[in-house]
């Protein structure tokens, strides 16, 4: 099959720290190409990838500081793809809104997977296009009151293979945060929990411009150093690092979480979640045996007194079974499958997929 992947400018594929969606696109692209298929990744031009590497740009738009207006660039690699559509079986966009109304305009179906949020202004975009055919990262995300044309949900997924497991948290004991220094990520409210729990708490994460203000006021005066510790950005083994030898990774997210890849990244490494129950939380973690959900400070704090009690294994076992990148890749052929038996269909040809893992069709 020849597939076309779209992901974001703003961060390489796959990313050197931070970034789910380049993450989960990486993962994607290379394991699609070790099942036969013809891929190629419009991406950032620093990006890696087994796939055919095509780019409008050298570099992750966040790392040009010459770059004012990052639309253009958006614009410039849509186009890109899209001028040259009749290459591919399947467009996947990773966009967002972003490839709707370029995919109304060609005869290749553009499958969209959603890692985002619907706000009110993207909304109108999706219900312009919304028998487009969508693939969502958790069933919490989707909004039924929009009627899109959803195709099937496919759980974010990780190489288990690449996080160490760790049997036992360090000593001395601690917590860990990972992720955006956000309001949405809820990085003060780890900060209120560490405290109000007297354990220690490292944090790691980038701090988007956007992010800047909140940064400044709501969560560096906490930082002391001592028992709150503020490490930077992490790449993947400090990251796996952080977390292993976490009791617990604390995920008291202020949003509906699409999916939140953190959560899977830290029980692979052994180490149990507490998340705000919210979004996709309550499908990632398995209550009680994997974390805990709470709606509030204080059951977060409870959790903690109760988290050394779970069993690491199991948490590193549940990731395998239903977070894998073999799971998530199966998840998009199926939807890949689907939408093309759906297309020879309507264009009265009879058609065998059985192939579906050879390079064509």
């Amino acid at each position: 099959m020849r597939i076309a992947q779209i992901a974001p400018l703003w961060e390489r594929v796959p990313p050197p720290g931070y970034g789910g969606i380049e993450l989960v696109v990486g993962l994607l692209t290379d394991e699609l190409v070790r099942r036969g298929h013809e891929v190629t990744l419009f991406a950032s031009g620093d990006s890696i990838s087994l796939a055919e590497l095509e780019s409008v740009h050298p570099r992750a738009l966040r790392l040009d500081p010459n770059i004012k207006e990052y639309g253009i660039y958006e614009m410039l690699q849509l186009g890109l793809v899209y001028e040259q559509a009749e290459k591919f079986d399947i467009i996947h966009s990773h966009m967002g809104c972003a490839a709707l109304p370029y995919a109304n305009l060609v005869k290749t179906p553009t499958v969209h997977t959603l890692h985002g949020i619907f706000t009110p202004d993207n909304e109108k975009m999706f219900k312009f296009a919304k028998h487009q055919p969508y693939i969502s990262i958790s069933n919490s995300q989707r909004e039924a009151r929009l009627g899109l044309n959803y195709v099937g949900t496919a759980y974010n997924g990780i190489d288990v293979s690449t996080y160490k497991f760790h049997a036992q948290p360090n000593d001395p004991p601690y917590l860990a945060f990972l992720g955006r220094i956000s309001p949405e990520k809820g990085t003060h409210i780890a900060i209120a929990v560490a405290k109000q729990a007297g354990w220690h708490l490292k944090i790691a994460g980038k701090v988007d411009v956007v992010d800047v203000e909140y940064y400044e006021k709501e969560v560096k005066p906490l930082i002391d150093g001592k028992q709150i510790e503020y490490l930077g950005e992490a790449g993947h083994a400090q990251k796996n690092a952080l977390m292993g030898g976490a009791v617990a990774t604390l995920f008291p997210i202020t949003w509906r979480e699409p999916f939140g890849l953190v959560m899977v990244e830290s029980m692979a490494a052994g180490t149990p979640v507490i998340a705000m129950k919210l979004g996709s939380t309550v499908e990632v973690i398995d209550h009680g045996k994997t974390g805990f959900l709470c709606e509030n400070t204080e059951e977060f704090v409870s959790a903690i007194n109760k988290v050394t009690e779970l069993d690491r294994h199991a948490c590193r076992q549940h990731v395998e079974n239903r977070f894998s990148l073999q799971k998530m890749t199966d998840s998009y052929e199926e939807v890949y499958r689907h939408i093309l038996q759906k297309r020879f269909a309507q264009n009265g040809r009879s058609r065998s997929l059985a192939g579906l893992g050879k390079s064509s069709i």
